[in-house]
C-alpha cells in the first residue's frame, strides 16, 4: 500500500502516512469506491443526489446532506455538522452511488435528521485539524499513564480528535466493566477538552492500529476487510490444522479471519469423502481412519491392534470397501487395496550463478592444518628458549 503521503524522509528512510489504509490522497485507502458515474451527467430535469459520503480517521465513514448545493468531488476536505461544533473529513463518494451505499448500510436518505455539510474546509480549518491530529499520540500516552495511576483494568488504544479540537474520543478495550468517571474528570482537567469514551472489541482494535500478520503481509482487517464474521475452531478442524492457539490466533488474540477464506472449498471437497470416523471391517481386523488428504484424494487407515502402521487408500477404494461392508462382506486386508509408495527422484539443483560454493575460499579443516599448527608451536617454543639453557 502506498500513496503520495508515504514518501521517504530526509535521511532516506520510509516516512509512511501512518493512517492504516485511510490516507487523504486515495492512494492507499481501505476499499476506496470507484465512482464509475463521475463522467455521466444526470438526465434533463434531474438533480444530483444531495447526500455525500465523508470519511474520518481510521475508515470511519458517515453520510451527510449537501443542503447548500456545494460542488463537491471526491477528495475535497469539508467541514461537517457534529453534536457540538464541527468536524473535518474527506469526501469519498458523491452522486447516485451514495444512495446505493446508504441502502446497503440501511440508512434512510429521506430522513430530515441527517447531518449536513457546512462548507468546504478553509486553510485555517485544515491547519487546526492537522495540529489536533499531531497531538493525538502525546495525549494517548498521557491518558494511559492516568489510567495506570487510577489502577483501571483497561487499555486505551486510540484517540480521535474532532475537527475543531473541542472534543476527543478515546477508544479502549477491557475484559470487564470499567468505572472511568474519575478518569474522564482527570483527563478533562489535564487536556482542557471534552472527553468521550468508546469501548471497542479486540478485532476492532487490531483494525485501527494495523500491523503485520504471521503471513508477512499487512493485516486484512486494516487493509481491505470490512466485516468481521465469526470464526470457530471447526474451521480449523475441517482444514485439518493443528489446534494450536498460538498458531491459530491473530494479533487481536482471536481466531484468524483467514481461516474462513478457503473453508467453503474444503467443505465442498469433503462432500465426496467418507467421514473421518469411518470404520472398515476386514478379516485381519477393524481399521480406523487416521488422516485425510483432500488434495490427493487419499485416506490413511490403520488396524486397531497395530495403530502405528498406516495404509494409504484412495477415496474410491474406501467407498468400495464400505459398500461390501454394508452387504456384510469383509475384505481380506487393507494391504490388497493399499496404494504403492512411490519413491520420488531426488532433484539435483544446479547453480545458475556459476559459482562452485560459498565456502570455496575457506581453508579445509583436516590433519594437515593440525600438523602445521603443531610445528609452528614447536618453532615458537624453540625461539623463546634462552641460549644458555
Amino acid at each position: 500500500m502506498g500513496c503520495s503521503s508515504c514518501s521517504t524522509d530526509k535521511d532516506g528512510q520510509p516516512r509512511g502516512c501512518k493512517n492504516n489504509g485511510t490516507c487523504g490522497t486515495d492512494g492507499c485507502n481501505k476499499l476506496t469506491v470507484f465512482d464509475w458515474l463521475s463522467n455521466m451527467s444526470p438526465p434533463n430535469g434531474e438533480r444530483q443526489f444531495d447526500c455525500v459520503e465523508v470519511r474520518f480517521k481510521n475508515s470511519r465513514k458517515e453520510f451527510f446532506r449537501n443542503s447548500e448545493n456545494l460542488s463537491l468531488s471526491i477528495g475535497d476536505v469539508v467541514a461537517t455538522q457534529a453534536q457540538s461544533g464541527h468536524d473535518i473529513g474527506i469526501v469519498t463518494l458523491v452522486g447516485e452511488l451514495v444512495k446505493v451505499q446508504m441502502k446497503r448500510k440501511k440508512v434512510d436518505y429521506k430522513d430530515d435528521v441527517l447531518p449536513k455539510v457546512y462548507r468546504k474546509a478553509s486553510q485555517s480549518d485544515i491547519d487546526k485539524w492537522q495540529k489536533c491530529r499531531n497531538r493525538e499520540e502525546e495525549i494517548k500516552k498521557r491518558a494511559r499513564e492516568i489510567a495506570i495511576i487510577l489502577k483501571l483494568k483497561m487499555k486505551i488504544s486510540d484517540v480521535e480528535f474532532q475537527g475543531d479540537g473541542s472534543k476527543a474520543t478515546f477508544y479502549y478495550t477491557a475484559e470487564e466493566r470499567v468505572d472511568f468517571r474519575q478518569l474522564i474528570k482527570d483527563m478533562a482537567k489535564a487536556f482542557g477538552i471534552r472527553i468521550e469514551m468508546r469501548q471497542i472489541g479486540y478485532r476492532q482494535e487490531a483494525q485501527r492500529l494495523g500491523g503485520i500478520g504471521s503471513c508477512g503481509r499487512e493485516l486484512c482487517c486494516s487493509t481491505w476487510l470490512t466485516d468481521f464474521r465469526s470464526v470457530s475452531t471447526s474451521a480449523a478442524r475441517y482444514q485439518q490444522l493443528s489446534l494450536n492457539p498460538q498458531k491459530l490466533a491473530g494479533q487481536c488474540g482471536k481466531l484468524k479471519c483467514c481461516l474462513n477464506y478457503e473453508l467453503d472449498m474444503y467443505l465442498d471437497a469433503l462432500k465426496d469423502f467418507p467421514s473421518s470416523d469411518t470404520r472398515l471391517h476386514t478379516e485381519k481386523g477393524m481399521a480406523f481412519c487416521q488422516k485425510t488428504d483432500i488434495f490427493k484424494g487419499t485416506l490413511w487407515f490403520s488396524y486397531k491392534e497395530d495403530p502405528a502402521n498406516w495404509h494409504a487408500l484412495s477415496k474410491d477404494q474406501v467407498k468400495e470397501i464400505l459398500e461390501k461392508n454394508k452387504r456384510k462382506e469383509k475384505v481380506a486386508s487393507l494391504e490388497e487395496y493399499a496404494i504403492e509408495n512411490t519413491v520420488e527422484e531426488k532433484v539435483v539443483f544446479e547453480n545458475v550463478v556459476g559459482q562452485d560454493s560459498l565456502t570455496r575460499f575457506d581453508r579445509p579443516k583436516g590433519r594437515n592444518n593440525r600438523n602445521k599448527n603443531k610445528n609452528k608451536k614447536r618453532r615458537n617454543n624453540r625461539k623463546r628458549r634462552p641460549k644458555n639453557a
